[in-house]
């Protein structure tokens, strides 16, 4: 298996420089398991609790860790439809950049927002409940200042969904 991180080990080495074996393992099992205590962490890299600890109180701190969260189904609350939304804007400077960032920010429907490069200027995924109800957001975001031109895509079937970031333990 391809191993992406090789080509990116260079270009940003001070990721990987900032923290060791057994950080990079607390990370793999803090993200697998974000309610794993602190004495079965301990136990899996083979520390005592009290070094072990410190270490996650220093990846958090670091801006390594960003939050805990739980992995919640959308189908079971309602939101079912999942959309990529293309949207070009009317002109890209900053100012126009900046107002778009600003109201799309606002609007709960939107899962991700990517500035790209290339055919169009972002790239949004959008989670809501039907159809019914992804017109309505369609109507806000076609709302926001600068917006020119939206395509979307729907998705049919959710293959791979994860937030899981490859981490090296090596």
């Amino acid at each position: 298996m391809y191993n992406y991180l090789d080509d990116k080990t260079a270009e940003h080495s001070w990721v990987t420089t900032a923290i060791d074996r057994i950080d990079r393992r607390l990370l793999a099992l803090l993200q697998a398991d974000g309610r794993l205590a602190v004495a079965e962490l301990a136990r899996r890299v083979h520390l005592s609790p009290t070094p072990c600890l410190e270490r996650v109180r220093r990846l958090e701190r670091d801006g390594f860790i960003r939050g805990y969260a739980a992995d919640i189904d959308p189908g079971r609350l309602g939101f079912g439809l999942i959309a990529f939304v293309e949207v070009q804007l009317d002109r890209t400077t900053p100012d126009v950049f900046n107002r778009f960032r600003d109201g799309v920010v606002g609007l709960d429907p939107v899962q991700e927002c990517h500035m790209v490069a290339g055919g169009f200027d972002y790239l949004l995924k959008v989670r809501t409940a039907d159809m019914g109800s992804y017109r309505r957001f369609l109507e806000d975001l076609a709302a926001l200042a600068g917006v020119e031109q939206t395509h979307t895509y729907v998705v049919m079937e959710e293959v791979k969904s994860s937030r899981a970031v490859p981490i090296d333990e090596r």
